[in-house]
């Protein structure tokens, strides 16, 4: 214990406390290289807020280097500050050929902006589901169909980027599929990844339009790899089942002035006690399971 305070003692007291300040002010180049330190510091998050990090810290090293070669001639002062530069510099290069690297084209970029960043997908995750889907985005002419009913495989994951797509069965109009909506998340959601089916809804698009497609098979292969992106899907395909269910509960009533709800399934059997239980089809069964395409049976469209 007394080598110990000998030694805080010794490390507190070794030195005389300043009895006099020096008067003059220290020049420019420290006062540049503190206001750097002091802006360096406020920058954000990603790869370009750590450019912005690394690009003022560094700058701020510099300007301590050249203050301690010209005005305090101290070789440890400048040797630390100009290794901190160096590491500054080191990164401000590694992270810039990482935002060259993951450089997309306009529709991918504007994708990212308006769906991924938002969620805090960094650029490095957002890539590897780009290159997923070989980074490339499909037109779909006008009155062109996307998928039949009974005729088209399930075999992959689209999300529509520009157009509207109009969602039909048997020829009566269930709802629409706007940008940034995926075309084919209830068949999705409906299937296991080692079952196969087909579509029960037509779906044509009403303008010209532009997706983004995942094939099945590579797309569970990403998942496995990369339990993050498969936890980012789940979120969003559940996200947009729940929008295609309101949309279609924005058009049906059940008669005698009360209003279907999906929320509320038993408000259903007490207004109308008389509508018999509901008997699900045998036919497809495993792709009906919570499909939202399906319309409630004993229900009519707000217009009819």
């Amino acid at each position: 214990m007394g080598e110990n305070a000998s030694f805080w003692e010794s490390l507190i007291y070794a030195h005389p406390t300043c009895t006099t300040w020096k008067q003059e002010a220290e020049g420019s180049i420290y006062h540049l290289a503190s206001i750097f330190f002091v802006v360096g510091f406020m920058g954000g998050s990603g790869f370009f807020g750590l450019l912005y990090v690394f690009s003022l810290l560094g700058l701020g090293f510099l300007c301590s280097s050249v203050w301690a070669w010209l005005d305090v001639c101290a070789a440890d002062i400048f040797s630390w500050n100009f290794v901190l530069f160096a590491i500054c510099f080191v990164q401000f290069v590694y992270v810039t050929y990482q935002v060259r690297s993951v450089a997309f084209d306009k529709e991918f970029q504007e994708l990212y902006s308006a769906l991924f960043q938002p969620l805090g997908i960094s650029l490095t995750v957002y890539r590897k589901i780009v290159l997923c889907c070989d980074a490339e985005v499909i037109t779909l002419e006008k009155e062109h169909c996307y998928a039949m009913q009974g005729k088209t495989p399930i075999d992959k994951l689209s999300l529509l980027v520009s157009g509207r797509i109009r969602v039909t069965v048997d020829g009566e109009f269930l709802h629409y599929i706007f940008p940034l909506q995926f075309l084919d998340s209830p068949e999705w959601d409906s299937l296991r990844p080692t079952e196969e089916g087909i579509f029960q809804v037509t779906l044509t698009a009403e303008t010209d339009c532009r997706y983004v497609a995942w094939r099945r098979k590579k797309l569970y292969l990403l998942f496995a790899k990369h339990r993050f992106i498969s936890r980012l899907f789940s979120i969003l395909i559940g996200s947009d089942i729940a929008e295609k269910l309101y949309a279609l509960n924005d058009r049906v009533h059940v008669g005698q002035g009360f209003r279907y709800d999906i929320r509320l399934p038993n408000f259903y059997h007490v207004a109308l006690p008389e509508t018999p239980p509901v008997q699900p089809s045998q036919h497809g069964h495993h792709l009906q399971r919570g499909s939202p395409r399906r319309k409630p049976a004993g229900v009519t469209n707000c217009g009819s």
